[in-house]
């Protein structure tokens, strides 16, 4: 039986990834070898290599309570281990958004913030870096029990009064189905936690993968990280319904809000019509079966404002029952495999291409950088034997004559150098001041401000201007971060330029770099605020002030994310547009240094003029070498980023469960 389509391919992009590492691994390890690996070079490279590592492909699961989210993980994604890890029974499991990953730097087990954390105006990603929060429980990855016992954590509940649930965000005065809720004893049950994370070395997950299993949907408005940052951001989100149940409304205006956008096709976001388990139906024909389910896929699809062709009708509890039972008729019956096929189809190429595209800039520059070097090696050579050449029966005279020839350009280089070091002085001040409108600390300055000015007026008209002032203050940031990378990409075109005119260094052309991206996604959050600021004032008019600032502080933790990539990536491109001068100059002064002192020794006649022409042809010769293995670590780097993951051969999921 095929193994699962998403599995396969996540297998094949992660084997894509690991040959992409080693093959940029070994062109470093070859610069090592042939001297061509500076500081900046190996900073680079490292640093390339770090993101390859790191890269994480996030699939999230959204749904009502009750819908099969918990089941559906564990038949795409654990259904070797023989049985349920994530809880999943009838009524509500998951009562906190849990991520599934792994960190090899992070102990096995689970992290849970506590829900009193929700108090404080700090947001889960926040919260993250401040391990001491989080309660920890450790579990054997080896023996599949003592995962589950750990993972039921993730449900656990507890009584708390309406007044403390009100502060935690957890009840809505206005909303008469929590009013039901409350027990005999006056009181109501809320989730002991916040936030899970589950860290265990599963396959896929050491691998990149991330899945984010998200509580019902009436939890998403109550807690920001998930509509601002957790399902906005995920590579791909299935949101989930169920066939006895159909489209509700707060199906659609969650669909709408959170996760579909304006509607339409879009990469990534699909949706599931789970339990047609329901409608086998002994006394109907298999005609008649596919039929209903086909109508209710259709209706869903209309009602959701979507393609039919992006929802999904499946049996996820079948589906794993097939997966375990190695039953390959039911797997097929359950639909399963269509909805694993059509997310790796989709999912795995755009993330593949996005990778791709981060590597493949930074790669032509080292490789170009390489090259320059290596033609200015051969460039110099070339010089020296014409230099050589001409001495054949020439006098001592004419050999003193070169010499101070070669001198003489010496030293013309050197005053060269004295400017080179002056605009080395502009750049560096020029690079603190682009690195000061990027900086956290005005940053920090002016969210304290906006944090300040939203307690003290809870009207929307202020929290609007509120608002409005914070995403107008980080856009002046980055639209003078724009202009002062303009004045620094005219400045070294014009120190290329003169390098190359004067001294016939190969410099080409500059390194671009833009902040666009990051300012496209600050235009994002503010609209995804403006999205969500009917569901602030909603909360502002019943009380909930904390949760209020929870918003603020979820957005403004997102901006901060786009600073801190932001100055990475400039630091980056700074060290990348001054590298090949800098590379170039030390290249040359040493090519100057040592045609001075072959000529020198020729004079001297401590060896023949011949000796060192043959010397000579010999590193000509090893330089060829080095410029064709250059170009075959270029086209060895180029074929692995330019191929396709391929699926492994089939090797059946059901067979190895």
């Amino acid at each position: 039986m095929q193994q699962d389509q998403l599995v396969q391919r996540f297998e094949a992009y992660a084997g894509w990834r690991a040959t992409l590492a080693e093959r940029i691994a070994a062109y470093r390890d070859w610069l090592d070898d042939n001297e061509l690996n500076d500081a900046q070079t190996a900073l680079r490279v490292a640093s390339l290599l770090a993101r390859l590592n790191e890269d994480k492909l996030s699939v999230a699961f959204a749904a009502e309570f009750s819908r099969g989210k918990s089941e559906l993980i564990n038949a795409i994604f654990f259904a070797e281990y023989g049985q349920r890890l994530l809880p999943s029974s009838a009524g509500r499991t998951t009562m906190c958004p849990t991520e599934l990953m792994y960190d090899a730097g992070r102990p096995i087990g689970i992290e849970l913030l506590p829900i009193e954390t929700r108090e404080r105006h700090a947001s889960t990603s926040e919260f993250k870096n401040y391990p001491d929060e989080w309660i920890s429980i450790a579990f054997d990855p080896g023996k599949p029990d003592s995962m589950r016992a750990a993972f039921r954590n993730v449900i656990a509940t507890r009584s708390a009064s309406v007044d403390e649930a009100r502060r935690l965000g957890l009840y809505d005065d206005s909303d008469p189905d929590q009013a039901l809720a409350i027990k005999e004893d006056g009181n109501i049950d809320i989730p002991c936690w916040r936030h899970a994370l589950i860290n265990f070395p599963h396959p896929l997950l050491k691998q990149g993968l991330v899945i984010l299993d998200t509580p019902g949907l009436n939890a998403i408005g109550a807690e920001p990280e998930l509509t601002l940052n957790l399902l906005p951001n995920a590579h791909a989100v299935l949101f989930i319904l169920a066939a006895d149940t159909g489209v509700t409304k707060s199906d659609i205006e969650v669909w709408r809000r959170h996760i579909g956008g304006g509607g339409g096709r879009q990469k990534g976001r699909l949706v599931v019509l789970n339990k047609i388990d329901g409608l086998w139906d002994q006394l109907r024909s298999e005609a008649e079966i596919q039929a209903e389910i086909a109508r209710q896929a259709a209706d869903s699809a209309e009602l959701l404002g979507v393609p039919p062709n992006q929802v999904f009708p499946i049996s996820a509890q079948k589906g794993l029952l097939a997966k375990i039972s190695r039953d390959p008729a039911l797997l097929e019956k359950s639909r399963l495999p269509a909805l694993e096929r059509a997310l790796s189809e989709e999912l795995i190429p755009a993330k593949q291409e996005i990778v791709r595209d981060a590597c493949k800039g930074e790669l032509d520059n080292l490789m170009r950088s390489a090259h320059a070097i290596l033609d200015a090696r051969r460039k110099n050579l070339h010089d020296q034997l014409l230099e050589l050449n001409e001495l054949r029966g020439k006098n001592r005279d004419v050999v003193g004559s070169m010499i101070a020839r070669i001198r003489n350009e010496k030293e013309a280089f050197e005053r060269g150098l004295k400017q080179f070091q002056a605009a080395r002085s502009v750049f560096s001040q020029m690079t603190n001041e682009l690195l000061a409108h990027l900086g956290m600390d005005a940053l920090k300055t002016e969210v304290k401000a906006t944090r300040k000015r939203m307690l003290e007026c809870m009207f929307s008209s202020g929290m609007r201007e509120a608002m409005a002032e914070f995403f107008a203050g980080v856009k002046k940031d980055y639209n003078e971060s724009s202009a002062q990378i303009a004045e620094i990409s005219a400045m070294m075109d014009a120190m290329y330029r003169r390098f190359q005119n004067d001294h016939g260094l190969k410099l080409g052309k500059p390194v671009e770099f833009s902040v666009l991206r990051y300012q496209k996604e600050i235009e994002k959050l503010e609209a995804r605020f403006h999205d969500h600021f009917d569901t602030v004032l909603n909360l502002i008019r019943h009380g909930q002030i904390s949760l209020t600032l929870k918003f603020f502080e979820t957005i403004a933790s997102q901006v901060k994310k786009t600073y801190e990539y932001a100055n990475l990536e400039a630091e980056q491109w700074l060290r990348a547009v001054m590298a090949p001068v800098e590379a170039q100059v030390r290249e040359h002064q040493m090519q100057l240094r040592r045609r001075v002192e072959s000529i020198r020794r020729i004079h001297e006649a401590t060896e023949t003029l011949e000796d060192r022409i043959a010397e000579l042809d010999q590193v000509g010769t090893g330089l060829d070498a080095q410029i064709a293995e250059l170009s075959r670590h270029a086209l060895a780097v180029g074929s692995a980023l330019r191929s396709s993951p391929a699926p492994a051969a089939s090797a059946g999921a059901l067979e190895r469960a």
